[in-house]
């Protein structure tokens, strides 16, 4: 019997059982696939990590409990946070992380952690009849970025109020579906549905504001901007455009240490 130790935090939260948790697995040589998926499969989170700290930079890799994704926010910033607190030295303040989309960064910034990542360009689409269904409700404009679909609502309460029929969502061409509108607390809400991945609803999503922050900035005219994702545990993001790189800040707390055993 091998093992391997796991960890799992809350991300984009200050507070045990809110935000988004993952699960970070950190190896020294890569499992099978099969293996790993088995394990995100049994995690039943929205995302596990596997950090292969044999590699410099680190490689990193990130799996719902369906298929392995090509980028994830919240997982990263958790595995940072346990990489900055029990494998790196104390003093250190960045890690470069090499993923299957490039080299991605995060850096402690007093109690927060800022990822560094590719922007995504919003691209206006056609709002069809799909979408409409989906939604349930007509919204004010369309994008489309890499992997999710974009949809811009009227109002805050739209936003929070929203009732997606999730056979329809899981029919678009995507990874999932993001819904925002401006807010009066933060510069916006969001909420993020991706049923293909078994996640009706993703509590908190780091890679969606790839894509939200460059549509909230051009719309805002700034360039740093506070988000609220307004799920059942919510979860509130610091984020800056920075050209073509968005960086992306939360807090995160440790929810449980542990070991996988896995047969030889």
């Amino acid at each position: 019997m091998s093992s391997i130790p796991i960890y799992q935090v809350d991300a984009f939260s200050e507070k045990l059982f809110s935000g988004n948790p993952a699960a970070i697995c950190i190896v020294k040589e890569w499992l099978p696939d099969e293996i790993m998926q088995s394990i995100a499969s049994e995690n039943n989170l929205s995302e596990t990590a596997f950090v292969n700290i044999s590699l410099n930079p680190f490689y990193i890799r990130w799996f719902t409990p369906e298929c392995e994704m090509g980028l994830c926010g919240h997982a990263t910033l958790a595995s940072a946070r346990i990489l900055f607190d029990e494998y790196l030295d104390k003093n250190s303040e960045e890690i470069t992380f090499q993923a299957n989309r490039g080299k991605l960064r995060a850096v402690k910034e007093k109690n927060l952690i800022y990822l560094d990542f590719p922007k995504d360009t919003p691209i206006p689409v056609e709002i069809d009849d799909k979408i409409k269904e989906a939604l349930k409700l007509q919204p004010i404009m369309m994008y489309r970025g890499i992997d999710d679909y974009l949809a811009i609502l009227n109002s805050e309460m739209d936003v929070k109020r929203l009732e997606l029929d999730f056979d329809k969502v899981s029919q678009l061409d995507s990874r999932g579906l993001i819904v925002s509108a401006q807010s009066a607390t933060t510069d916006f809400v969001c909420r993020c549905f991706y049923p293909n991945s078994k996640i009706n609803e993703d509590p908190v999503t780091g890679s969606a504001h790839t894509l939200l922050v460059p549509y909230w900035a051009k719309q805002l005219n700034k360039k740093a901007l506070t988000s609220y994702q307004c799920s059942d545990r919510g979860g509130l993001l610091n984020c800056r455009l920075i050209e073509d790189r968005v960086h992306i800040g939360g807090s995160s707390v440790r929810y449980m240490n542990g070991t996988i055993n896995l047969p030889n």
